[in-house]
This record gives structure tokens, C-alpha cells and sequence, in this order.
């Protein structure tokens, strides 16, 4: 590997949906850049596939695959034991994976943009929690949206049940704001143990998110949006950038902070992980 690909040479990530979308676009950019990242995602054809492909553009080997459904809590814990198992140190973790515009429940009965997007990425991160802090200056991730500005707030009932919504929208918004709640919620909490948190708005990026949209809605909603690549770039900034280093809990867009929703308070953050830390734990 070259000088100039080395920038990231001993500092290893995992990426959940890496295998797709913005998160295929987030590993290259990390291995690329010499980076050793792991692949997590449902499909084990689709994940091999994008590492084999990743690996074969950018030269680097550091690349792997870890089986993570974040659907079923089940699988959530294997993951992480499979990479605890490994004995590597993990700088960044960055929860990418989500589903947007789909109607139902994951396998532990929550509706299903909550479970995936927030819940499944609780499970993973704090079950991480301590590898994160032994390779300390390490940094949480966590892809959010600014359609968490459209939640007006948390229905901790709601979320226990079927998505409602005929779009599954509203749902994938409150989803969001619990991204941004977490992310400053986790800061909060592991900010004495050298872990720094970021969430994010990548843009509204034509990535497989929208894949079980309605065919004559999905050509029109993707018209006007950007590529993974580009919406892959302040996951990269968060990820990497040392201008952020002493920063943590803040929201993102466009690679400049934000400021969030102002649902997303500190008191909401305190009961969606109190919430949460009981759910994963039952």
C-alpha cells in the first residue's frame, strides 16, 4: 500500500449496511484511505460480493465481512460477539444501515424503522461500548436525517407495534430523531471514556434505502438526489476528520454542524436509552 493510501494505516471501523448504498461508498472511502473495515450486513452473498469488490478497487485486503441482521436482537448480539471474538480494537463504528418507506415489525416485535435504525444500532453500539473505549480516541458514527426535524417526538407505545402510517414516513422520522437523540445521549455517557459521538444528515441520497418504495413513486422521489459518493462524505468527515475530535454529541450536514430539532432534548435522550437499554436487555 502506498504513502498516500496509508492516512489510516492501524485504525479499524465497522460499518453496518456497508455492503450497499452510502455505507458501500463510506468502506471505500475508508479503505482507500488504508483503513481496516468491516462489512455488516444481512446478506452474506451481498456482503462478500461488495468486500471482494472494495478490496479489488482500492488494493486494500483490510477488508471483511460480518453477518448482522439489525432486525433481530438475536442476531445483533452474535455480531458483535463474532467481532469481540477477533480481539481487534475498534476506533469507529459507524451505524449506517437503516430502511425508509417500509411498513411492519422486526423479529422482537418493534415497528420496523424504530428497530432498525434506532434499536438494532443501541444493541450493537453498547454491546461495543467497552472494545470502543479500550481503543480509545475512538468515535461513534451514527447516519441520521433531517427528517427528524418532522418528528414531534416519541411515542414509546407506538413503537411496540405495527408501523401505523400507510407511508411508513412518519415512523421513519421518529427513527431519526432517535438517532440524534442517541448519538447525544451516548456522548453524555461515554465522553469520560475517550468515545466521541457524532449523528448526521448525509442528504437525501438515491441509495437501496428506498428500494421497497412503490415503483411509481421511487423514479420520481430519487429524481432530484445524490449519489451515495456524495452523500457519503460527512459520514467520512465524522468518521475521520480531525477538526471534530474534541467535539461529540453535535449534528452534521453537509459536514458542518447543525443545530438538531428542538424535540431533541436531553430529557427525551435520558428516556429513549432508559427505554431502550431495558428493551435490548429483556
Amino acid at each position: 500500500m502506498s504513502a498516500a493510501s496509508a492516512e489510516l494505516a492501524g485504525r479499524t471501523f465497522m460499518v453496518t449496511g456497508g455492503n450497499t448504498g452510502i455505507g458501500r461508498a463510506t468502506v471505500a472511502g475508508l479503505a482507500r484511505r488504508g483503513g481496516r473495515v468491516y462489512v455488516a450486513c444481512r446478506s452474506q452473498e451481498k456482503g462478500r460480493r461488495a468486500v471482494a469488490d472494495i478490496v479489488a478497487a482500492t488494493g486494500n485486503e483490510a477488508v471483511a465481512f460480518l453477518p448482522l441482521d439489525l432486525a433481530d436482537l438475536a442476531s445483533v448480539r452474535r455480531c458483535a460477539g463474532e467481532f469481540l471474538a477477533l480481539g481487534e480494537p475498534l476506533h469507529v463504528l459507524i451505524n449506517n444501515a437503516g430502511v425508509g418507506g417500509q411498513r411492519g415489525v422486526t423479529r422482537d416485535g418493534f415497528e420496523l424503522a424504530f428497530g432498525v435504525n434506532h434499536l438494532g444500532h443501541f444493541a450493537l453500539t453498547t454491546a461495543l461500548l467497552d472494545r470502543l473505549a479500550a481503543s480509545a480516541p475512538a468515535r461513534v458514527v451514527t447516519v441520521a436525517s433531517d427528517s427528524h426535524y418532522q418528528a414531534s417526538g416519541v411515542d414509546f407505545g407506538a413503537v411496540r407495534r405495527p408501523t401505523a402510517s400507510i407511508t411508513g414516513m412518519p415512523e421513519y422520522a421518529v427513527s431519526k430523531l432517535c438517532n440524534v437523540l442517541f448519538s447525544a445521549e451516548l456522548a453524555r455517557r461515554a465522553g469520560g471514556q475517550g468515545i466521541t459521538t457524532y449523528a448526521l444528515h448525509p442528504g437525501v441520497v438515491a441509495s437501496d434505502i428506498w428500494r421497497r418504495v412503490p415503483w411509481p413513486i421511487r423514479p420520481l422521489i430519487k429524481r432530484r438526489m445524490i449519489s451515495p459518493e456524495e452523500g457519503a462524505r460527512t459520514s467520512l468527515y465524522c468518521a475521520t476528520s480531525g477538526s471534530v475530535a474534541a467535539a461529540s454529541g453535535r449534528f452534521y450536514d453537509n459536514s458542518r454542524e447543525r443545530e438538531p430539532s428542538q424535540v431533541a432534548t436531553p430529557d427525551l435522550a435520558r428516556v429513549l436509552w432508559e427505554h431502550s437499554q431495558t428493551w435490548v436487555t429483556a
